[in-house]
């Protein structure tokens, strides 16, 4: 691996995904994109008790998939980087109980999809593992619950909050087989305009995305033309073209690309209209990603893409205490060779 500018990774020894699955809830499988996914649950108790119980239970599924469509075993995987949105991340930290691999949690909110991608491809390039697990998933209900209101609770939610995506996706990367290649990653920084309110996500992370597009093109050389397809994680009607403003302003031409947003994509918010502003929580970009994005490029549709991945960094414990929210954002970009 070497470094391109100040935040950007570019892998020498190309690093794939050999192998990926994507789990939804039911309103995911309404959408538009529901037959990019490996498994549709009808329900959002996914056959368990508590939300939490069925978060992980989205996870687990996930990552089994991803090791039974790559053609491995679980003793045959070296490490697990994983993380979610659940206090102490216990959905990633108790899916990696039951896997039993050597286990790395980390904690990006949104952007976590892209986070554990990065660094599962890092560990892969850098020959220290020659199987890395990448995944991340969300909860409509256990999010809501624990950022929000609970669901039970049926509070107004204004125009421009997002519905938390319910959704596991997982990548198993690898030096050898066949799959897209992982070229590149920019590492975000954190970002904080002074936004407090907790349902407005968008508006808090569009500046994050922005600013990692702007480090990506100004590390690499590249030109946004250069990507068939730059989509960020979750910022929905709202935070996407507050990011296109930011961009024009710094002379970015994204005119010549295709440029849109996950939480955009996963919902048809004409026939759903709950789903307000559109889609978000760390299921989102990585279910697209795992599910949709992937498929696409298998079939030729697409050869280069541009992930950029959006992460809220707020608790429940911060925004009560009046602090605004710092967000960050991930950028992993993926090609087809040949």
């Amino acid at each position: 691996m070497k470094r391109l500018g100040r935040q950007t990774w570019q892998f020498e020894n190309r690093p794939r995904i050999i192998g990926k699955a994507a789990v939804v809830g039911p309103d995911e499988g309404k959408g538009p994109l529901s037959s990019d996914f490996d498994y549709v649950y009808d329900n959002l108790e996914i056959g368990e008790k508590t939300w939490e119980k069925g978060e992980r239970k989205l996870l687990e599924q996930a990552s089994q998939l991803a090791l039974v469509n790559a053609n491995i075993t679980k003793e045959e995987l070296h490490f697990f980087v994983g993380g979610d949105l659940m206090n102490q991340i216990i959905s990633s930290s108790f899916s990696a109980r039951k896997l039993g691999v050597p286990y790395l949690g980390v904690f990006g909110a949104c952007s976590t999809s892209m986070e554990t991608l990065a660094l599962a491809s890092m560990i892969v390039d850098s020959g220290a593992g020659d199987y890395v697990l990448a995944g991340t998933v969300s909860h409509n209900c256990t999010v809501e619950k624990q950022f929000r209101y609970p669901t039970e609770y049926g509070s107004q939610k204004p125009p421009y909050a997002q519905y938390t995506v319910t959704g596991a996706g997982c990548g198993v990367v690898s030096r050898t087989g066949d799959g897209p290649v992982v070229t590149k990653a920019t590492i975000g920084r954190i970002m904080d305009l002074g936004i407090k309110d907790p349902f407005n996500m968008g508006s808090a992370m569009a500046p994050a995305a922005a600013d990692t597009l702007i480090s990506h093109f100004r590390d690499t050389g590249l030109e946004p033309s250069y990507y068939d397809l730059i989509v960020t994680g979750d910022l929905a009607s709202v935070g996407l073209p507050i990011t296109k403003e930011l961009l024009q302003k710094e002379g970015i031409p994204m005119e010549q690309t295709v440029f849109n947003d996950c939480g955009l994509m996963i919902y048809d918010r004409e026939k759903q209209p709950y789903v307000v502003a559109g889609g978000s929580g760390c299921g989102c970009s990585a279910t697209v990603t795992y599910g949709h994005i992937l498929n696409r490029m298998q079939k030729g549709d697409l050869k280069r893409v541009l992930v950029v991945a959006t992460g809220a960094l707020l608790s429940p414990i911060s925004y009560q205490q009046g602090e605004s929210i710092p967000c960050i954002a991930h950028a992993v970009a993926i090609e087809k060779e040949g």
